[in-house]
């Protein structure tokens, strides 16, 4: 076969990708097996004019062992994996494999010459400092280090995370202007990451559409699923998929729920009669209205601070009612059992918990629940775990709605925490409920009752 300089395999390669004849029309025209010209094609693919000039470069053991890791793992044949790695001849793998099938890695460890190697200055050596050479090599680099990053900033992820396939598009996008090893080295990723990518990168992605529905869930709830919640609600629309995989694909995404913050604490010290702690952790109900909880927290808003007093029934975790307040005032309990008591048919056996606040403590709130035969229950003095539940909703409610919206006044507050109560009650699903919602939930147990 005929030899072919730089320009005529660069002149033969783009009469093929301009689009008007076909790889055997072009390779039979110049004279060389169409199987050659193919390879020829998809070593300039990934790695431009790059590909056609001649190198003698010495392969060490690594590099080796990863190139046919590579070929097995991906299943790419010779002349594929030749173009990835900008090997010039396939024969070279060939050999390469056939070696390490009979000998191992060992066979693979470039042999020692006989004679000592003699310095000799080539094209390849260090240009000397201050030489037209060496200044015309600093240009480049300068210049890929400066294309490089604004590349990265327009392919990188909606939270600014840099995920390693923008670094492999960024390499793609530039391996025309600058050589790919260097680009490699500064995008500090292994050549089998960017290959991989590369050989991807034109596949349909399997997932694509699994990922626009857990974007869309997560777009609905705002921010307040993690991926087991998004998970349950894969599973209410019809699509059983697993955990580890919602969680893999939701890290791709660059999705994640945010934390939560502590609480109001409303102990005074022994201001009245403190009850026992009959609940006792048992946070499990059979029915409704069969044991409630309550508790206070604070919010901060334009120089102001909210109070809010809720009550949740322990049954489906739903929220019975709730006061909101400018100031933690005893009316502020006394007003939620009021609205909750309006919930009652008189012929529950209702326990109430809370902490030791002094709202709990007073002779009015505890004459409001022996009134209506409901026993009071309190969590021992400064622990938080006995009352966990309201505590836990608290920090949900927090991280899913104060630290995720802005509000433009106080009284916008209010209506978006009317709407995320309503949420919470009606949409929110939890695993505990089998993937429902604390509403769903309750009327499917009635239903089925």
């Amino acid at each position: 076969m005929a030899k072919f300089t730089l320009e005529e395999k660069l002149q033969a390669v783009k009469r093929y990708l301009n689009g008007s004849e076909g790889h055997k029309t072009v390779a039979k025209s110049i004279g060389v097996d169409s199987g050659v010209f193919h390879n020829w094609i998809k070593q300039y693919e990934f790695a431009g004019e790059a590909a056609f000039e001649k190198t003698y470069t010495t392969y060490t053991l690594e590099y080796k062992l990863d190139v046919l890791n590579y070929m097995n793992d991906q299943g790419t044949s010779l002349r594929e994996t030749a173009a990835i790695f900008n090997i010039p001849s396939p024969e070279t793998l060939r050999k390469w494999k056939v070696a390490f099938d009979t000998g191992g890695s060992d066979a693979l460890k470039p042999l020692k010459k006989g004679r000592p190697t003699i310095n000799k200055n080539s094209k390849k050596s260090t240009p000397v400092e201050g030489s037209v050479e060496a200044l015309q090599a600093e240009v480049e680099r300068l210049r890929m280090e400066n294309a490089y990053p604004k590349k990265v900033e327009c392919l990188s992820s909606k939270q600014g995370k840099i995920t390693k396939q923008d670094k492999a598009k960024v390499v793609y996008e530039l391996r025309h202007e600058f050589p790919v090893r260097a680009l490699l080295k500064l995008a500090e990723i292994p050549p089998s990451t960017y290959y991989y990518w590369v050989k991807n990168m034109d596949k349909p992605d399997p997932d694509a559409e699994l990922k626009e529905t857990i974007q869309s869930i997560y777009d609905e709830h705002e921010g307040r699923f993690g991926y087991r919640r998004i998970r349950d609600e894969l599973r209410n629309r019809g699509l059983k998929v697993n955990h580890k995989k919602v969680q893999r694909l939701m890290k791709e995404m660059s999705l994640k729920c945010l934390v939560r913050m502590k609480k109001y604490r409303s102990y005074k010290g022994t201001v009245g009669k403190i009850a026992s702690n009959i609940l006792n952790r048992n946070f499990k109900a059979d029915k409704t209205n069969e044991k409630w909880v309550t508790d206070i927290t604070e919010f901060k808003l334009f120089g102001e601070k909210l109070y809010l007093s809720p009550i949740l029934d322990l049954y489906n975790g739903e929220i019975i009612t709730y006061t909101l307040g400018s100031r933690p005032t005893y009316s502020l309990v006394s007003t939620m059992l009021v609205q909750a008591f309006e919930k009652l048919t008189g012929e529950e056996e209702l326990l109430v918990h809370s902490d030791q606040g002094w709202h709990y403590q007073m002779k009015k709130y505890q004459l409001s629940l022996s009134e209506r035969g409901i026993t009071q229950s309190m969590s021992r003095k400064g622990n938080c775990y006995d009352n966990a539940v309201i505590e836990n909703f608290f920090g949900i409610m927090k991280s899913e709605f104060l630290y995720l919206k802005e509000f433009e006044s106080i009284e916008h507050f209010k209506h978006e925490l009317e709407k995320y109560i309503e949420y919470y009650n009606h949409k929110r699903i939890k695993a505990k409920l089998k993937g429902m919602s604390p509403v769903q939930y309750r009327v499917h147990a009635q239903s089925a009752a």
